[in-house]
């Protein structure tokens, strides 16, 4: 009996195997190329019959024209701004600002030069390779209609209407992140300890920022010319190792056609490194002043200058797999760590071996070097909370938290067209304390079901093991933890918890909070109340700071026009009968 198992093995089930994964293999290559073809026809303009032929080109156009547009627009508004701003802070003094000054043409000159070219570059990118993208991503329906329908369909209206998104982001991080950053550094002076500079400094701060531009541009730039190669072939052998081994991104075949993409478009990613290195060596070079103003040494500030050099050369030569070490000179430049020493340092998580690299002021912002370590499987990177998702259930808890304040009449209609038609921020409830009530209330549902991170609304833990590796992210996860953690040690009451809502729904006005009849009680003991009002703070606080993010204001605004909506449908009454119609909600600008 072993013998007839043994021969229909051998000459039945092994074969079938064979033809199997050749068949299966035939069938990838196929759906390769034909996903290659279809997406170039949408994102490349040969053979214009079809609308979907031109998608690439007419979305990277409405990204340049839309983005330069605003960057020169504004411009003028941003120096006026900058300008009053700077003269009106007392968080420096007349010797820094004199310094701040004289470095503004050089850095407004940055920003119109790196604005308009960054702004054609990512247009060009997003235009040309969504497309393409989008293509490989359909060939992983199941279904043989869909994905084809999905391959023609998939990357060209929603590539347009993409590049329409990024141009409204960018437009609201410039006409109204930008403005509150400059706010706040003129109304936080009273917060703040002021810094000061000595005169006979800044001719030593401007020396060393020009001395900075000279050397480390050009040699930044031999550096990351003279590796790129290295990086080509280091990342194709990475790829290749993967695709022959079945590892990574090539584990589940439905993703070997997305993976042989990024092994065709991998040069792309060498010439996007090298760019970045050259870009990032004209602020590591500006900020040899700054080392200057924090050592108060002229010869810290040029070894600073040369050590950069041999940082970058070091750090380029450990993600290559390249000999370790510098034959660079590398003079030291620190002679205490600053606590508010700034990191240009620009990584990607995880050494080759393993480790992480440190981070400090010491180290050299790097190429876009990408992990060339053996990649994670799809199955786990699926599983890894996305920043999408995050986003999403936080608007849709805001959502969620303001249906339930107009069944109860705290907000009105009134207060959230108000803020619709404020020009700047307008109603501190619903711009700050809706956001802030909803993330409170966050925290005590995370709190209270035991979990060790942040509880989303659809019930799903965002910890540390699954949140996404976005830096990002890292701004705000962070510090949410630590809140969280401070609200559990205060173990409050349920009053005090009540109290606690609508200092943080009312951003501590008592006269608002008034209104709100919520079951709170105020702490009798002063020092409780005023660990409460801190906590308050601080949740305010990281909305504030969350707010500037972009694509946060274009979220918010929807969920905004959403509560209107609801509060005219609960009302039950026309849209005709108050003092704005949801249409005019719907058709309110920036």
């Amino acid at each position: 009996m072993d013998a007839v198992k043994a021969w229909v093995a051998a000459n039945y089930e092994k074969p079938m195997a064979s033809m199997q994964h050749s068949l299966q293999a035939a069938y990838v290559v196929f759906s390769f190329c034909a996903a290659f073809f279809i997406g170039g026809i949408k994102g490349t303009p040969f053979l214009v019959i079809t609308p979907s032929m031109v998608v690439g080109p007419v979305a990277a156009a409405l990204m340049i024209l839309g983005n330069v547009g605003v960057i020169l627009l504004l411009f003028p508004a941003h120096v006026w701004w900058t300008i009053y701003s700077l003269i009106k802070t007392d968080r420096i003094n007349a010797g820094l600002k004199l310094a701040v000054l004289m470095a503004l043409p050089i850095l407004f000159g940055l920003w119109l030069g790196l604005g308009i070219f960054g702004s054609a570059l990512v247009a060009l990118g997003y235009g040309f390779f969504t497309p393409w993208i989008s293509t490989f991503e359909a060939f992983r329906q199941e279904s043989e209609r869909k994905k084809f329908v999905h391959g023609i369909v998939d990357g060209t209206w929603g590539t347009i209407k993409g590049s329409c998104t990024v141009v409204r982001d960018f437009a609201d991080l410039c006409f109204h992140s930008y403005p509150v950053y400059l706010k706040e550094l003129r109304e936080s002076s009273q917060n703040c300890d002021p810094h000061s500079i000595r005169l006979l400094d800044v001719p030593s701060c401007i020396i060393v920022g020009l001395l900075g531009l000279v050397v480390d541009i050009p040699l930044y730039t031999v550096i990351a010319l003279i590796k790129s190669p290295y990086m080509l072939f280091k990342g194709w052998q990475r790829l290749l190792h993967d695709l022959i081994s079945r590892e990574g991104p090539f584990l589940e075949t439905v993703c070997v056609p997305i993976a042989g993409l990024a092994i065709l478009f991998w040069p792309l990613v060498v010439v996007g490194s090298v760019l970045l290195a050259i870009v990032s060596s004209i602020f590591v070079g500006l900020y040899g002043a700054v080392i200057v103003y924090q050592e108060n040494s002229f010869r810290r500030g040029v070894s600073y200058v040369v050590a950069m050099v041999a940082e970058f050369d070091e750090y380029t030569n450990d993600w290559l797999y390249l000999r370790e070490g510098t034959v660079l000179p590398k003079p030291s430049y620190r002679k205490r760590k600053p606590s508010n020493s700034i990191d240009f340092s620009v990584r990607t998580g995880m050494s080759i071996k393993g480790a992480e690299h440190p981070t400090g002021p010491s180290e050299a912002p790097a190429m876009l070097v990408p992990n060339l370590a053996p990649a994670r499987s799809v199955r786990e990177a699926i599983q890894e909370v996305k920043m999408v998702q995050i986003w999403e259930n936080i608007m849709k808890s805001c959502e969620q938290r303001g249906r339930d304040l107009l069944d109860l009449n705290v907000i009105t209609t009134l207060d959230l067209t108000e803020w619709l038609r404020a020009k700047e921020s307008g109603p501190e409830t619903i711009g700050l304390g809706l956001p802030s009530y909803s993330l409170l209330r966050t925290l005590m549902q995370s709190i209270r079901a035991g979990s060790g991170g942040l509880l989303l609304g659809n019930g799903f833990e965002v910890n540390q093991h699954n949140r996404p590796q976005d830096r990002l992210l890292d701004w705000f996860f962070h510090p949410v933890l630590v809140l969280k953690e401070q609200i559990q040690a205060l173990n409050m009451t349920e009053e005090e918890v009540r109290f606690l809502e609508k200092l943080t729904l009312f951003i501590g006005n008592p006269t608002s909070a008034s209104g709100w009849d919520n079951g709170a009680a105020v702490p009798q003991d002063p020092v409780r109340t005023a660990q409460i009002q801190a906590i308050s703070r601080r949740l305010v606080g990281i909305v504030r700071s969350l707010s500037k993010f972009p694509t946060y204001r274009r979220r918010f605004r929807h969920v905004v026009k959403l509560l209107v909506a609801y509060s005219i449908e609960r009302e039950g009454s026309s849209a005709s009968s108050h003092s704005v119609s949801f249409f005019e909600i719907t058709q309110l600008e920036v």
